[in-house]
């Protein structure tokens, strides 16, 4: 007799085994050397250090040319597993809706000066209060996030920006096509609730909305905490010529004077944050200029209405300044259901936090030193697979633990903790990679020549989509005024 937890398992493997079918399936050429290295990214003991180091692990039956020869000259077909990847069951929030968390990772290579279409990317962290420009390759990464504490995510798409591109374009493209291959793979229905989209304070959140309204979609982002909002304009008085105002007083972040009366205010009593409060106002939209993104927008400018949501909680883990978050979401009239859900989901954002530093960490995402962006972005593609794989296998593995390691749920092992045993999982799992054929090296350069070949180095790319060079934004000097614009 078949238990249920058995039923679970034998699901669970059957959609692993089509998983890598199809996976396999996608890769159009040097197949069998892209699939075994995915393989030896899969089943190698501790974190990927170098990529030729993957050419000794057992399930890598080549050699480290053929591996080379792969990433450098093999093919995926990218739409067909973004289609793969949609199809696969997603985590879903506690009300059953889909959430996806949209956010940029770099792929830093400052010593590449032979590597095209670089970018200088932002990255925070390394010193007290620092932030610096490195060359590298900015992807762009969508995910569906889960519930409750965890490190899972699913990842869905990545997209490497160009130099010069307009990162919201971009962003809403990518949105775009996620969500309609998420609708046609029937991971939302009529009748559904909306998709949420989760976004950092690095994004114009209102005109991603804006831009996304006839998809079934709400939009969740974080913004600075100098922003000027404004409320809907007044009722026009009879009597009083000249043109109607479309935009009514000043909602000024910084400037409580200016905030006026919450029409939703909610406390909740959490076990890391301790006390979390939020503030929601409601129908405050932007006031939009015709310069920068907006330049040549046919017609008047829109007005985008959404809640402003301030979530002030007790204290912090990591113990550091306790500011309060500004939050805007795109739905208006917003119970106080809603306003908890938001920023619940806001904090589950970071969960992709994880799945980065899983990638780099662990798995050796940025560790290979590539030339080409096309390689890049197919060694990009197999961390999404091997990840994919990963979170199949999830109920399948047992847990490996290191004697100083604490006992872990079966139910709650981390991606890196099932990796461990994937290599036990694998043996079970459908292996379509046909053997090596025995072949003859070539001769290689001969002995004591030099490389006559001069590689072409490249410029960073450091020019915005408008095609004006970079420049530090104004606002974010210190000691100026709050933005009242987009």
């Amino acid at each position: 007799m078949i238990s249920v937890h058995d039923g679970d398992r034998g699901q669970a493997l059957g959609d692993l085994n089509r998983f890598r079918q199809e996976f396999y399936g996608c890769l159009s050429r040097r197949s069998d050397g892209l699939f075994e290295l995915a393989d030896a990214v899969l089943c190698t003991d501790g974190p990927v250090r170098t990529l030729v180091g993957l050419s000794l692990a057992p399930e890598h039956r080549r050699g480290r040319g053929g591996l080379y020869d792969a990433i450098n000259n093999g093919r995926v077909d990218l739409d067909r597993l973004r289609t793969v990847v949609a199809g696969l069951p997603l985590p879903r929030a506690a009300d059953g809706r889909l959430v996806l968390a949209v956010d940029v990772s770099p792929w830093l290579r400052p010593d590449g000066a032979t590597c095209p279409a670089r970018s200088f990317c932002h990255t925070y962290g390394r010193g007290k209060d620092e932030h610096r420009m490195i060359p590298g390759w900015p992807y762009s990464v969508v995910a569906a996030l889960e519930s409750g504490r965890t490190s899972w995510t699913a990842l869905l798409d990545a997209v490497r920006l160009l130099p010069g591109a307009d990162v919201a374009a971009v962003t809403t493209g990518q949105i775009r096509d996620v969500v309609e291959r998420l609708i046609a793979a029937g991971q939302w229905h009529q009748g559904d609730r909306e998709i949420l989209v989760v976004l950092d304070a690095g994004y114009d959140a209102p005109r991603i909305a804006y831009l996304l309204a006839d998809l079934p979609v709400r939009i969740l982002g974080r913004m600075r905490s100098d922003r000027v909002l404004r409320r809907p304009a007044p009722a026009r008085r009879s009597g009083v010529a000249g043109r109607p105002s479309r935009h009514g007083g000043e909602f000024v972040f910084g400037v409580p004077a200016t905030w006026g009366s919450e029409h939703v205010v909610t406390s909740t009593d959490t076990r890391l944050y301790g006390l979390a409060t939020a503030q929601a106002w409601n129908r405050l939209h932007p006031k939009l200029t015709s310069r920068a993104a907006w330049t040549g927008h046919e017609g008047p400018l829109p007005i985008i209405k959404g809640t402003v949501i301030r979530l002030r909680v007790e204290r912090l883990p990591s113990g550091g300044v306790n500011k309060p978050v500004w939050l805007w979401f795109s739905g208006v009239d917003t119970t106080p259901a809603e306003v908890d859900r938001c920023w619940q989901m806001f904090l589950r954002r970071f969960d992709i936090e994880h799945t980065f530093r899983l990638l780099k960490q662990t798995l050796g995402w940025t560790r290979p030193r590539l030339r080409a962006p096309e390689a890049a972005d197919r060694w990009t593609w197999l961390m999404i697979a091997v990840h994919t794989q990963l979170r199949l296998a999830r109920s399948l593995v047992t847990d490996l633990r290191r004697p100083w390691e604490r006992p872990a749920n079966p139910t709650r092992l981390t991606p890196a903790r099932v990796r461990r045993g994937f290599r036990n999982i694998r043996t079970k799992t459908t292996r379509p990679a046909a053997a090596p054929k025995p072949t003859r090296p070539g001769p290689g350069r001969p002995a004591g020549s030099k490389n006559s070949v001069t590689a072409q180095r490249f410029d960073v790319g450091r020019v915005l989509a408008t095609g004006q060079a970079h420049a530090r934004p104004t606002h974010h000097k210190k000691g100026t005024k709050p933005r009242r614009t987009t």
